[in-house]
């Protein structure tokens, strides 16, 4: 990575940036209010960043995630949770349908995942979880296009 000048766009244009943070916190109590627990939106939330290729979001998402309960076998599986049989069915939903919302310039949600995970997930929880996604995807855009740093943490061994 260079050292060049980014615009930090959550500085730049603080107004348009504290409007999306309100705009998350709205969206984390619409998930909480449908049921959607922190580890499922962690969850969810850390594999659309990684999918992203956004390391900042990442470690943000990770961090949170362990405080509401993932272990590293967890994070560590997030990647392959097709293959891994650790994540519940719920879960799975949630991890599909973040890869829809990543790609969603591929073919939008089609109509067999839109059903799938449509009988895992009330529809209150698939509107919470498509806003969380919707959000995520958003700050993904901005620290992927400002380079936000992610130094590596002091306390590693």
């Amino acid at each position: 990575m260079t050292d060049e000048h980014r615009v930090h766009l959550s500085r730049a244009a603080r107004p348009a940036y504290d409007a999306l943070d309100a705009f998350a916190t709205t969206v984390g109590a619409l998930a909480a209010d449908a049921g959607i627990d922190d580890r499922m939106k962690e969850i969810a939330l850390i594999h659309a960043s990684q999918l992203n290729g956004c390391a900042y979001c990442v470690r943000v998402h990770t961090d949170r995630g362990v405080r509401a309960g993932l272990t590293v076998d967890d994070v560590g599986q997030i990647a392959v949770w097709r293959d891994s049989g650790i994540f519940t069915e719920r879960e799975r939903a949630a991890l599909e349908l973040a890869e829809h919302y990543v790609f969603i310039h591929d073919d939008g949600i089609p109509d067999e995942v839109y059903d799938r995970v449509g009988g895992i997930l009330s529809e209150q929880e698939y509107v919470a979880l498509s806003w969380l996604l919707v959000s995520i995807n958003a700050f993904n855009r901005i620290t992927i296009a400002g380079k936000y740093p992610v130094p590596p943490r002091r306390d590693r061994a």
